[in-house]
């Protein structure tokens, strides 16, 4: 069995196709933890790589101070964060780079649409905001909090700013109309029903969050987490994390 897993492992890492692979161990389970801004990838992307794997996928979202007890201690087969990799205790070489997606502005549709295409522009439209959420603790909002202070508008817009947690939260207030600008990686705003992308950030001030995977050191099955690696790497993911805001990575 082992022979035979390690040879589609190299089948899959050659030709980054799973749709040609038949079912390899329909028991085994793939424990996975990810950052709030992979489950729209993985809802779309989990039941590909089941059909055409035969493993199952089982996924904890979380930001890394909700995960950071099994990431800490590799409770997982698959981990994929945005941030404090070196707390991940991956297996050595198999940390890789898959995705990146840049921050941008959720706004309500149909509301009016302030400029944000340069730094001064987009700079007064947090100025002239109501209210402005973004996520507290995450990679894009640790990026922000400072943005805010190289602006100079930090103390300006504390009283109406709202930090959040993930998962979409920020675009969800303003489809709600609780928030008027919220701040959020593009991928977590493009689900969201009632919202809208008024821009990226301004090129000057943009900021990547790099999606990071790598095989735990505890894994009960280095095959299946190879394989899935292989898949995230691969055509078919490819075009899902395009579909839902993010750059893949080019190898």
């Amino acid at each position: 069995m082992r022979i035979i897993r390690a040879l589609i492992v190299s089948i899959l890492t050659v030709t980054f196709d799973l749709l040609a692979v038949g079912n390899l161990d329909a028991q085994s389970l793939i424990q996975i933890i990810a950052n709030p801004g992979m489950k729209s990838v993985f809802e779309e992307l989990a039941p590909q790589f089941e059909r055409a794997s035969g493993y199952k996928i089982a996924v904890q979202y979380g930001l890394f101070d909700q995960l950071m007890n099994r990431a800490e201690a590799s409770d997982f087969d698959v981990a994929i964060t945005t941030g404090k990799v070196a707390n991940y205790k991956f297996i050595e070489r198999t940390r890789t780079d898959i995705a990146r997606v840049g921050i941008g502005v959720a706004i309500r549709v149909g509301a009016p649409k302030p400029d944000i295409s340069t730094t001064e522009s987009f700079k007064q439209a947090l100025l002239n905001a109501k209210s402005i959420s973004y996520t507290k603790g995450s990679t894009a909002g640790i990026y922000l909090a400072g943005l805010m202070d190289r602006l100079g508008i930090a103390e300006e817009i504390k009283r109406k700013t709202k930090l959040m947690g993930g998962g979409g939260q920020n675009p969800k207030a303003v489809s709600a109309g609780e928030i008027e600008l919220g701040l959020s990686i593009i991928s977590d705003i493009l689900p969201v029903a009632g919202v809208e992308v008024l821009g990226p950030l301004p090129p000057e001030l943009q900021n990547y969050v790099m999606e990071t995977a790598g095989v735990g050191m505890a894994t009960k099955d280095r095959a299946a987490a190879d394989a899935l690696i292989a898949f995230l790497k691969g055509p078919i993911a490819k075009s899902i994390f395009r579909a839902k805001g993010f750059e893949p990575v080019t190898y």
